[in-house]
């Protein structure tokens, strides 16, 4: 997107909604902003299937760190992740060290990002990703449970089911690559706080991206 021709309007509650050509409206949550899921509170557990045709539920991870990441491949604020493999980094080093990463796909069927089965295991492969599972919410459950707003939005769940992250993924909210020279990714940062065995420094941040295109 061009940031330069995005309309930017105030609403009360403060969040702000960010119109552009690419990828539809871009929403950003303020910090103040309430989340359908406290931090600090249990995590919701799901029930849905994988590209794969596995069923994956949350509760089946107990035990181990969770990364949820709500993605859309068509997204251009997902893309400056992926084309610039900042994100495929993140998932090898968290995998590595035994995190469990969930891609979560909450498009619709005729939205930009919608994949069927075949069509996510196609964009893993394509991209170089390296989650534990991709997970397809055609009807938008797991997102709407969680509150998942934009692409990318990413949550953390210890292995207590807390959840202990949400929000954005660093701190530069912007669809270009090169704003990722330089920036904190609240991501990494919380891992690393949850491997040392010390509370998450920065639990909640401002989600941003392109906005989850849910069913209706």
């Amino acid at each position: 997107m061009n940031e330069m021709s995005r309309r930017v309007l105030l609403l009360g509650g403060g969040a702000l909604i960010a119109f552009g050509a690419a990828g539809g409206i871009n929403m950003l949550l303020s910090d103040d902003a309430q989340a359908s899921v406290a931090t600090g509170s249990q995590a919701p557990d799901f029930s849905v299937q994988d590209a794969n045709g596995a069923t994956r539920t949350l509760a089946q991870f107990r035990g181990r760190t969770v990364v949820l990441e709500w993605t859309n491949n068509g997204c251009p604020y997902v893309r400056k992740h992926y084309d610039s493999r900042n994100m495929q980094t993140l998932q090898q080093e968290a995998t590595t060290d035994g995190v469990v990463w969930l891609q979560i796909i909450s498009s619709a069927p005729g939205e930009q990002g919608y994949l069927d089965a075949a069509g996510a295991l196609a964009r893993v492969q394509t991209d170089g990703a390296a989650p534990t599972a991709t997970l397809l919410d055609p009807t938008g459950t797991v997102g709407r449970a969680y509150g998942a707003l934009t692409t990318p939005h990413m949550y953390i769940v210890n292995p207590a089911g807390v959840l202990v992250y949400q929000g954005a993924i660093d701190d530069r909210p912007s669809a270009r690559p090169a704003s990722l020279e330089g920036a904190t990714n609240y991501v990494r940062a919380a891992l690393a706080d949850l491997d040392a065995g010390r509370a998450v420094r920065t639990a909640q941040t401002t989600p941003y991206g392109c906005n989850v295109k849910y069913a209706g």
